[in-house]
């Protein structure tokens, strides 16, 4: 049980910093927060993501690529030009660290504003760190194990910001429903998002991508945005007025 607990607590942690701190914050700047909380949250983004962590910079640039390029041959990630999700995902990879290690020139407009911390990145995203994480969760597993499934668990601990990249950039682009025809795929993977915290509204997000709340529907509630909402009240961040596509 404990495993399983471990493995629930690292899932949802990470993915609401994904979701909170990347997408939201360096992506889509829909809410600021001082200098002081945006190092904090850094650092407990790495905590969560732990091996498998996420640049803020990189992260937040080629989103902006996805809704500037979506479903085009300049999409970072799209069903609809990778012949597979590994293939979707190695392309992606490829991007992310070219534009952290800025081997591709950018244009200014996916830059501005970016949150970077370039010291602290350099030594999350180092392959020392990721093993240092590999190997507590090996650790941890060794002393919390009970019975042998628990330890097919394992590797999502080590990937578990590429799965819920995979979930979103190809299953939100294939399978789900849409409240808004756009040209493009997105989709809303679920009526109710308990797995993704509201992530999975992605047809919703890319018709309004300013927009903190990604529910429209009365049922989609998005517990990303509740939670923001929370932080918001006793300030430590501060929401932008809604912008709202008619």
């Amino acid at each position: 049980m404990i495993i399983v607990i471990f493995v629930l607590v690292l899932w949802y942690g990470g993915l609401f910093f994904q979701s909170f701190f990347l997408h939201r914050y360096a992506a889509h700047q829909v809410f600021t927060m001082s200098k002081t909380m945006e190092r904090i949250t850094f650092i407990l983004t790495w905590v969560f993501q732990g091996s498998s962590y996420l640049s803020a910079y990189g992260y937040g640039i080629m989103h902006r690529m996805h809704h500037a390029y979506t479903d085009t041959e300049n999409d970072p990630h799209s069903p609809s030009h990778d012949a597979n999700l590994f293939a979707m995902m190695w392309k992606t990879k490829t991007i992310y660290q070219d534009i952290n290690k800025q081997r591709i020139s950018i244009d200014s407009r996916f830059t501005k504003n970016v949150p970077q911390w370039k010291s602290f990145d350099l030594f999350a995203s180092s392959r020392f760190s990721r093993l240092l994480w590999i190997g507590l969760y090996i650790l941890f597993f060794a002393s919390f194990a009970t019975a042998w499934w628990q330890w097919l668990l394992l590797p999502i601990t080590f990937l578990m910001a590429p799965i819920h990249g995979v979930i979103i950039n190809w299953f939100g682009h294939i399978y789900g429903y849409v409240n808004y025809k756009m040209k493009n795929t997105s989709k809303n993977l679920f009526r109710f998002d308990f797995l993704m915290m509201g992530e999975g509204y992605h047809n919703n997000h890319h018709r309004h991508a300013s927009r903190a709340n990604f529910g429209v529907k009365w049922y989609e509630i998005d517990i990303t945005y509740l939670i923001i909402k929370l932080l918001d009240l006793f300030g430590f961040i501060q929401l932008k007025p809604i912008r709202v596509k008619a």
